[in-house]
Parts: C-alpha cells; structure tokens; sequence
C-alpha cells in the first residue's frame, strides 16, 4: 500500500467512528494535557470521570499550580501510577512560574517541560497547535507495525527511532491533528492487541499482518519487565473513634500517600512472627486486641505483585507513645487524605461501614 493512501483511509474510517470525548472539542493545551497524562496506563472509561473531576477543581493551570499536593493526590486516588499526579502538579508550577501561565507552542518547547515526553509534547503540539508532528503511543506502534509488517523489536534501543521515521513519513499535508488522532482511535478500538477485528478492518487487503498471519506476534517485544514480590502487613491502629495512618515516604510505590503502620518481608508472616519481628508490638501486646484478621490481598502493579494483609488493631488506652510518623485521624479526616486503592478498598469494606 503506498503511504499516501493510509492516512486518506484513516482520516475517512475516523470520522464514521471516533468516540465522542470532551477533549477533542477544544484545542485548549491545558484540557488537551491533562487529557493526556490521565490516559497514561488508564482506559478511556476509567479516565473519563477523573477528567471531568480535575476540570471542575482545578478550571485553569494557574489553579492546579496553586492546589495542595494532597489535594491533587486526593483527587487522583484510583487511578493508580501516583507519579503521574506528582509530575502533573510539578509541571503546572513550571508553566504558570517560568512561562506565565501560558503552555509552550512548540514541540521542541514543550519537551523542556519537566514531566511532558516526546509523546505528551507532540500530542499537544498537534492537537493544541496543529504543528505537524507524529504522535507515537502503543496503540501507533501497534497499528504500524501490524499494517506495514514492522518487525522491529519495540523495546530494543532503536525502535524509537525507527518507528518515529515511519510515523513521521504517513503525515498528510493536511488535517494532521485529525490524523494523529485517528491512528490512535483506530489502534484502541479496533487493531487491539489481543483481538483485533481482523474481519472488518479498513486495511483487511493492505495488513500486511493479516496477510501473514502475524496479529499475535506484531509488534515485536522481547524484553519483558522484571516483576518484583512483596509482602505487606498493615497494622491499623484504632484508639476510640480514630485510626492512626502516615505518609509514605519518597522513592517508593504510593509516595505522599497515607497508609497504616507497615511491617514489610520477603514473605508473609503469621501474627506469632510479626511479634517477635516488631519492637512495639512485641513491647505493647498485652495492650492490643485483634479485631479483625483478613485474607491476604493480591494487588498488581506494572513491575510489583504486593500481596497484603491487615490487622484492625484496637489500643489500650495505656499505651501513649508510637511508632515515628503516626498520626490518629478522625474517620472523616481518614476519608479525606489521599490513599491508595488497596488501602481505600480496606477502609471501605471493614471501617467505613461500621
């Protein structure tokens, strides 16, 4: 197929079949950001209302610049992937202190943008400024290498460069934002990685993975990221109406958010271990009374499987000196601090109801 004609037929297949998305009504760089950042790892239907909500908390990138980190993290909570909110209130900052409040028109400018990459950058560039640039996400490495047999590993070091070239050489002359944005709509709903609708396809005859037979093995990926076990034990302490929680420190999964004093292992542990392993519990035992014990939990991540359990403590009221960094919270101000969704879900199901 020559390249002229695939852009012609994407353009025309999008436009009988693109979702209707509050993002691609404006050419607002802010929205068209956020929009970006929030589909990062997120499906469209989960991110949907996560948009709306930071659209109506934070209208303006001067108001998401001056909102509490908390805050932000608040709102994020269950979406998972908690850096993206920390660089997402992080960049706001930069545009409102180092370019008055006004995003960067440019590719090139926008990349000097602490937390914006190549991708983000030429997403806003095209649908915000209508620069011509290709915009390359998984769903265009997919959709590439399937129509145009593609065999580049894509996690080898020059599959960037590889693809980007390729990206770059299918740019119409005209409406490349629309462009940009139908590769993308065509690889989500249609050219899936697991059952791409082969049989109705646009590019059925041209494909020319569905002439070989190679849906299943295009793109390429070899390198597969390392998966690391955990074992947390949370101890949620109850003295009276209140549960003590911290924040968890920088450089680890759920950083800035609030969870319960943790003992972590290379493997789970009975209530005999954690005992003799902790110096305040093995200190204040006589003083704790186990309400609740539960199953362990099993919580994936990209590159960590967490698998928890937690012990809903109450405390004597004998006992007036803990662990660094707890704090007890009333069950509203609970509600209020930013946690993870493993966390949230607990409180739900065994505090919250009572």
């Amino acid at each position: 197929m020559e390249k002229i004609f695939f852009a012609e037929k994407l353009v025309n297949w999008y436009k009988s079949n693109l979702r209707d998305l509050p993002w691609r009504h404006t050419q607002n760089p802010y929205y068209i950001w956020l929009s970006e950042v929030i589909l990062q790892q997120t499906r469209v239907a989960q991110g949907l209302p996560y948009y709306r909500a930071f659209i109506e908390a934070f209208p303006t990138v001067q108001d998401l610049a001056q909102a509490d980190e908390q805050e932000v993290l608040r709102l994020w909570q269950g979406l998972g992937y908690y850096s993206r909110a920390r660089n997402l209130h992080t960049t706001a900052k930069m545009v409102v202190e180092n370019h008055g409040g006004i995003f960067p028109n440019t590719y090139k400018d926008l990349l000097t943008l602490k937390g914006i990459g190549t991708y983000t950058a030429a997403a806003i560039a095209s649908f915000a400024f209508g620069e011509k640039v290709a915009v390359l996400d998984g769903n265009v490495y997919r959709v590439l290498a399937r129509v145009f047999g593609e065999e580049t590993d894509i996690s080898s070091s020059n599959a960037k460069k590889v693809f980007t070239e390729l990206a770059t050489s299918l740019l119409p002359e005209q409406q490349t934002d629309t462009y940009n944005q139908a590769v993308m709509e065509f690889g989500a709903l249609y050219c899936t990685p697991a059952s791409p609708q082969c049989m109705f396809c646009t590019f059925q005859i041209e494909c020319m993975a569905n002439a070989t037979g190679k849906q299943a093995i295009l793109p390429i990926k070899t390198k597969k990221t390392k998966v690391t076990e955990r074992f947390f034990h949370y101890l949620v302490f109850q003295k009276g109406e209140k549960i003590a929680m911290k924040q968890r420190k920088p450089k680890d999964v759920w950083e800035g958010m609030y969870d319960f004093y943790l003992i972590e292992d290379k493997q789970e542990l009975d209530w005999e271990a954690l005992v003799e392993q902790d110096t305040f519990l093995s200190q204040q035992q006589n003083e704790l009374t186990i309400l609740k014990e539960t199953t362990s939990y099993k919580h994936i991540l990209s590159h960590q499987r967490i698998f928890t359990k937690f012990y809903h403590l109450e405390l004597s009221t004998k006992i007036d000196t803990f662990p660094e960094g707890l704090v007890f919270y009333s069950l509203n101000e609970v509600d209020d601090l930013p946690k993870s969704t493993l966390v949230n879900n607990f409180l739900k199901e065994h505090i919250f109801k009572n």
